[in-house]
């Protein structure tokens, strides 16, 4: 079993492992302990290096998680040192945080589920149930959004006994549960005063970090399935 470091330190940039299998046929290892983000919930998986090594993929399987390295494979049991694309996941934090304050407004103020979504670094698109949906509405809660954000909440994440967390009312925001039944501990991601939900990426630890958004477009995806795309400001 893979340790998760980034589940409780998003900011970590760097850190120490050991190989604890090898896969050939993908050119890839398993690892001790890993900060690399291995992809999901819409959240790109992180890039890096491993000893040197450019990290060109990572995806998790079952309990471990696998990276892709472009090098020739170090032997299990070897020591690694793993250093992330700092600049790139800082960006794709900001982004997934700042998705969640759009999905915490839209669900406060209208009660809208979350249908899809996806993000790459400083832009993202997520999908609601709303019936209609014109430019009117899409400045307004491009506004309040942008409140939400200046605001300054804070960020605070936990791992819950499945059963503890699915107490929590509306934790899960997505049409579909995308939590497998296996799953015995759920991670949660609260930002303070608007939104709690279970998610498994990584995020900032204030909203001020995201700086502001713009929502750059917004189409109908179906009758009540809108598409709202949005942009982040660099820096």
């Amino acid at each position: 079993m893979t340790e998760l470091l980034y589940q409780l330190d998003s900011y970590l940039k760097e850190f120490d492992g050991v190989v604890t299998n090898s896969f050939p046929e993908e050119s890839a290892i398993s690892l001790d302990r890993t900060a690399f983000y291995p992809g999901g919930g819409g959240q790109p998986n992180d890039l890096g290096t491993l000893n040197g090594s450019p990290v060109i993929k990572v995806r998790k399987t079952g309990d471990n998680v696998l990276h892709v390295i472009e090098s020739d494979l170090p032997p299990i049991g070897t020591k690694v040192h793993g250093v992330i694309n700092w600049d790139r996941r800082y960006k794709l934090m900001r982004t997934h945080t700042a998705m969640h304050v759009l999905c915490g407004t839209v669900f406060r103020d209208y009660g809208a589920l979350v249908t899809g979504g996806d993000m790459e670094p400083l832009k993202g698109r997520m999908d609601f149930e709303f019936e209609r949906l014109e430019r009117e509405l899409v400045s307004i809660i491009e506004a309040a959004v942008n409140r939400e954000i200046e605001a300054g909440h804070e960020i605070r994440v936990q791992i819950l006994p499945r059963e503890e967390a699915f107490q929590i009312p509306d934790l899960i925001r997505t049409k579909i549960n995308l939590l497998p039944e296996g799953i015995q501990q759920v991670r949660t991601v609260q930002i303070v005063g608007l939104d709690l939900q279970a998610d498994g990426g990584t995020h900032v630890k204030n909203t001020s970090e995201i700086s502001k958004i713009h929502v750059a477009d917004y189409k109908s995806k179906g009758a009540i399935n809108k598409r709202i795309y949005i942009e982040l400001q660099d820096g």
